[in-house]
């Protein structure tokens, strides 16, 4: 987070010194924005060029780049611009110095000036953004497969395949599990039910003393 923001400054400081760098003399007191783009493939002619034919256009597009690539912390596209800016600087330079035969840089007004400092050092902070830029963070968006189980060690080795059982971590009950069916009698409707009861003789209970017969003897 704070590396964007910090090459995001530094970016911004970049393209906007390369905006404002045509405003200012370049050699001998002529203004960057004096230079058509134009004499940067043809030569340099002392003609003035209005403003939107003139260097200010490709430093105009750079600073675009750079500040949607602020936007979208997108560090190749601020890194584009800030190649561009030094790329037109260096071809203005070689066109120049084919126009007056050779380049000098003076104290008195004369030669190389601001301007030209001003586009090198944009392009330079551009380029020094986009690397301390971290730009955006990468998603994994590969679908997630799930892991296979382990094979068991020597310890284990009947706990292959895999089940969702409790392991021996789990505490269980110390008292015996219910049989499924503590009955085991003969089971409802067998052959041992049918059979017949065995019938005894009806004895007549013995006679009391005193009493006397039916027949009235």
């Amino acid at each position: 987070m704070i590396r964007n923001v910090l090459g995001s400054i530094v970016a911004l400081l970049g393209a906007a010194a390369a905006v404002l760098s045509p405003f200012r003399d370049w050699y001998d007191g002529r203004l960057g924005r004096y230079y058509g783009v134009d004499d940067l493939f043809t030569g340099v002619t002392a003609a003035h060029p209005g403003v939107l034919g003139s260097i200010l256009l490709p430093f105009l597009f750079a600073a675009v780049l750079a500040v949607v690539g602020v936007v979208l912390r997108f560090r190749p596209l601020v890194a584009l611009a800030g190649v561009l800016v030094l790329g037109f600087t260096v071809l203005w330079m070689v066109r120049q110095g084919q126009a007056e035969g050779s380049l000098t840089v003076a104290g008195d007004g004369s030669g190389l000036q601001q301007g030209v400092a001003g586009a090198a050092g944009g392009g330079v902070l551009l380029l020094l953004g986009a690397a301390l830029m971290s730009g955006r963070g990468r998603r994994d968006r590969r679908p997630r497969v799930a892991q296979p189980y382990a094979a068991p060690g020597s310890a284990d080795p009947d706990t292959w395949p895999p089940t969702r059982e409790p392991g021996p971590s789990v505490q269980t009950s110390p008292w015996p599990e219910p049989e499924a069916d503590p009955y085991v009698g003969p089971s409802p409707g067998s052959s041992r039910d049918t059979e017949p009861t065995a019938t005894y003789p009806v004895q007549d209970p013995p006679d009391r003393p005193g009493k006397s017969s039916p027949s009235g003897d």
